[in-house]
């Protein structure tokens, strides 16, 4: 009793280091000298500076990120959304992407396949969550040049990112487009979108110090075109801002009044690594520290006090470099990382949070920015291959006790020392007093609140507590109590008071029930237990109201609950791959349980909750061995007789370049300029005369490479570097070993694998040959051709793909990779095999997959080899472009591939793109048969097969 001595009788938040005073919900309504705001156009959202409302309600909000074209399956989207919602989160939040629907300056794709995002919308609606959209026209997001088209990329459309008529021509199309699609699901018009943002990460509205307010005038008449393009295309809910650090107090109404100003800003950080190279770690947070939290409050007090304290962007995980650890880095962000961060948010009032990433995904095809590999795991809660654990588990535990403590939505902070407690083993705890729970008063507890429903008018609440130790509660209006199941608790005391029952006990690994006289079941789980304990709402409304959920102890995942038979059957939907046994606290008019729509044996407990076993999965998953392949070379450019007339080569003869950064030779040899982009592309360079050798400096990106050939001997290649910013790559190479014709012209074959655009400013970095100069000699090329993506980006072949699908090799621009192309006549062998010299073969294969229908079958692809190999490796699978393997450089071997890009009841073609890049006269090969493998890395019992 002696914690809570000093506190007042009101709603209290205690950790070790705050204190928090809410309101109330029943005080919301008081009158207050704050202002509530909002947007002019209609009152459905409002804000003040203790959160948002919604249709009169405040919300907390816990959302968290997903990207709809990094995963191109609209199907698995329900998958993900369902996973945030039974996470306990209240909303979820996506980045558009212009490049992916924005092939050339003249198209926009809104409706094929995956560019169709209005079902992510329309599902947000039937799971109950709410949607902040992110539309751009710049995301950033690690990808290919922040999500901007790479057409935009030449540097004729300006500096971009400002108000030059240029790129406002090019940005308008696709923003109004984008917010015309998304008027039709926002809160205002019967959906879920809430929030939508302009711009990302644009701290730009100051020239020179903040604090001065000088206005960047080209900045803010950017975001103030911006938000006119929105509101013009039938945005009327209010507009917000992610502001990429605390230094740049860029677009609130309360830090000025300037041109471009949203109306709530927030602000963007990650402050253990952004990166899973701890050494990149001393950008804006200054020099990592390891869990060394930020003091954001003061921040908010200065830059926005009158509205609410709203990360758009806090750190879910991190991204992985080309050089970071296989798998990532979840031991420096894990479920340790997600207890103290987001907890010690809420101790400075934040009220509004969303988790970059909640699942990352796939860098799919040329999705990638040069910073990161084909992963975008970012060591998210939900993982690349759909798995969740300990980190997903542990964040669900919070989101669930911001979902049902509404007075975290009204908070003054009293405090913030570390006075409140001695010992110091706390180093993250949620403490409560005056709880309400319905009709009835948690008064304390020194076990955290999970959740709590109310199920017959009565509360069940859960407590979650460590393995051994001990807590106390007091709940007001108790006079007696018993433990009704004991699942590790001891030491049980009950002492009576005279407002109600104090309750102490020591609780071992498992759960408890203990029941109290006026009717409140309280279930005390240890951590892990509480782990698998859910609340799903028979409503989908993304409030959850706490007298339509209940509480279910015992799955892996529990999707969601709706009633059946005038109420007399509960129908569970969730994912358990072994046999388990569930409890559910539920309305005693509750006779039966289904899971997945079988019926389940259901006894009911003396203490009122409904238990059954699910059963597990009986099937074993055998993947058939990828052993049988075809093979075809796919160099065929280097023989000297190849003809290069046709459609696939563009003459390079432009002598002039609108791309800021100038070539060092002519003519200009940037693919972009010539309608090429991306993955990898080939020159042709013809010259006559005696010339030794030649010089070579080549720009695409970090960990990009190229090689050479000469006549059709190779010369040389550059491997790769991995150093973050490495752009270029620059050899002098001898024309020794190769033969020189005096009677015909020499050609020169360049292959460069190009990365991907830089972020930022350096989207406009050019990607391509910089210089290109024979040595010992005065001779000149005299001609150059280019070959890159099938049609340019003057006409898209495979629109579902999309036009980061692929590169310029003869395999993708012949559709070598894709399912139905006859390779019968090809030779048999195996990347295992491999080949002799330096070159580039492509292999292919077909399997089938038969796999049970409800099940969730997550399956991945290993590639290895022994490293540090000077190879490079694309994987396709059924045409989509899969993995980048590049063991030179790179530590990523496991690759998952989502159900529907994987047939699972039918044929899969797997394309191989093996590209040697060193000649030291010896065969190259994979390890064995491992060489390229398939396994399953997750089973789970589905209500339907995804």
């Amino acid at each position: 009793m002696k914690l809570f001595d000093c506190l007042s009788s009101f709603g209290l938040l205690v950790t070790s280091s705050f204190v928090l005073h809410s309101f109330g919900i029943a005080a919301q309504n008081a009158s207050s000298p704050w202002p509530v705001h909002d947007n002019g156009l209609n009152d459905v959202v409002e804000w003040d500076h203790y959160s948002f409302k919604v249709n009169g309600k405040r919300l907390f909000v816990f959302s968290g990120e997903l990207h709809y074209w990094r995963i191109p399956v609209p199907e698995v989207w329900r998958d993900l959304l369902e996973k945030i919602k039974a996470a306990g989160f209240t909303a979820y939040a996506f980045y558009g992407n212009w490049g992916y629907h924005s092939p050339n300056n003249f198209m926009l794709d809104f409706t094929t396949g995956a560019h169709d995002f209005s079902p992510l919308l329309e599902i947000a609606k039937e799971v109950g969550l709410y949607v902040i959209v992110r539309p751009g026209p710049y995301v950033n997001a690690e990808a290919n040049a922040g999500g901007f088209p790479l057409w935009l990329t030449t540097g004729a459309y300006g500096k971009l990112r400002n108000d030059d008529p240029r790129y406002t021509e090019a940005w308008k199309p696709y923003f109004a487009k984008y917010s015309e699609i998304t008027s039709k699901h926002l809160v205002t018009n019967g959906g879920n979108a809430f929030v939508y943002q302009m711009e990302n990460e644009y701290g730009q509205q100051w020239v020179g110090d903040p604090t001065h307010r000088v206005p960047n005038v080209p900045a803010g008449n950017y975001m103030q075109m911006l938000q006119d393009s929105a509101r013009e295309n039938g945005i009327d809910i209010p507009v917000i801002h992610n502001d990429p650090n605390m230094w740049t107090r860029s677009w609130s109404k309360d830090f000025s009044n300037s041109t471009g100003n949203v109306d709530v800003a927030g602000l963007d950080s990650y402050p253990s690594c952004w990166s899973c190279n701890l050494d990149e770690c001393t950008g804006t947070n200054g020099e990592y520290v390891a869990y060394q939290t930020i003091n954001y409050y003061d921040h908010f007090i200065e830059n926005s006090v009158t509205q609410p304290k709203f990360f758009p962007e806090f750190q879910g995980g991190s991204y992985n470099p080309w050089d970071g650890p296989q798998g990532g880095c979840p031991n420096d962000i894990g479920a340790d990382f997600a207890n103290l961060f987001y907890r010690d948010l809420i101790s400075q009032q934040i009220s509004a949070i969303s988790l970059y990433m909640m699942y990352g995904g796939t860098n799919w095809g040329a999705f990638a920015a040069p910073v990161t590999a084909t992963s975008y795991d970012y060591s998210s809660p939900i993982s690349e291959n759909r798995i969740v654990g300990n980190k997903f588990y542990e964040t669900k535990n919070l989101a669930m006790f911001t979902r049902v403590a509404h007075d975290l939505t009204m908070t003054d902070r009293l405090g913030n020392s570390t006075r409140y407690s001695t010992n110091p083993a706390i180093k993250s705890k949620i403490l409560v007093t005056d709880f309400t729970l319905g009709d009835e008063r948690l008064i304390y507890s020194t076990a955290e609140v999970l959740t709590f429903s109310i199920v017959d008018r009565k509360p069940v609440l859960v407590l979650s507590v460590g393995i051994g130790e001990s807590v106390e509660f007091y709940l007001k209006g108790a006079k007696e109590g018993k433990v009704a199941k004991n699942r590790g608790a001891s030491d049980v005391k009950f002492h009576r008071e005279s407002h109600g029952l104090i309750v102490n006990l020591a609780q071992g690994p498992g759960a408890s029930v203990i029941k109290l006289d006026n009717g409140v079941t309280v279930v005390v789980a240890d951590k892990i237990t509480a782990y698998k304990i859910w609340a799903p709402n028979l409503t989908n409304d993304p409030f959850a109201p706490v007298d339509k959920s209940v509480i279910v102890e015992g799955p892996y995942l529990v999707r969601g609950v709706f009633s059946s038979d005038e109420g007399k059957t509960l129908a569970l939907t969730g994912d358990s791959a072994i046999t388990t046994a569930i409890e559910v606290f539920a309305s005693r008019s509750v006779r039966t349980l289904t899971w997945n729509g079988k019926n389940l044996n259901t006894s009911r407990t003396e203490y009122g909750s409904l238990t059954a076993h699910i059963q597990g999965v009986s099937h074993i998953i055998k993947l058939p061995p990828l052993d049988t392949w075809k093979v075809h070379d796919s160099l065929s450019e280097a023989l000297p007789d190849y003809d290069d007339s046709g459609i696939a080569w563009v003459e390079a003869d432009h002598t002039t370049t609108p791309n800021p950064t100038k070539p060092d030779t002519l003519p200009v040899l940037y693919v972009d300029d010539y309608g090429f982009h991306n993955s990898l592309h080939l020159f042709r360079g013809y010259f006559s005369g005696p010339a030794t050798g030649v010089h070579i400096s080549i720009a695409g990106g970090t960990a990009f490479g190229w090689s050479a050939w000469l006549n059709n001997i190779h010369i040389g290649s550059f491997f790769g570097n991995s150093t973050f910013g490495s752009e270029t790559g620059n050899l002098t190479l001898s024309f020794s070993n190769a033969t020189l014709h005096t009677d015909t012209s020499n050609i020169l074959l360049i292959v460069q694998d190009n990365t991907g655009h830089g972020l930022r400013e350096q989207a406009t970095n050019p990607r391509g040959i910089l210089n290109a100069t024979l040595t010992g000699t005065n001779t000149t090329f005299k001609k150059w051709e280019i070959a890159g993506t099938a049609g340019g980006d003057n006409k898209i072949l495979d629109p579902v793909r999309g036009p980061l699908n692929e590169g310029g090799l003869v395999a993708e621009r012949l559709g070598w990779h894709l399912p139905g192309y006859d390779a019968s006549s090809w030779n048999a062998s195996s990347p295992s095999t491999g080949f002799s010299g330096a070159g580039i073969k492509f292999y292919r294969t077909t399997v089938p997959l038969d796999i049970p229908k409800g099940l969730d079958v997550s399956i991945g692809f290993i590639l290895n080899a022994p490293g540090p190999q000077a190879i490079r490796v694309q994987l396709f699978v059924n045409g989509y472009q899969y993995a980048r393997f590049n063991p030179y450089i790179g530590n990523q071997i496991e690759f998952p591939v989502p159900p529907g890009v994987l047939n699972y009841s039918g044929e899969n073609t797997i394309g191989w793109r093996f590209g040697v890049r060193v000649l030291r006269g010896r065969r190259w090969r994979l390890i064995g048969r491992s060489c390229i493998v398939w396994r399953v890395v997750g089973v789970l019992a589905l209500i339907q097969s995804i």
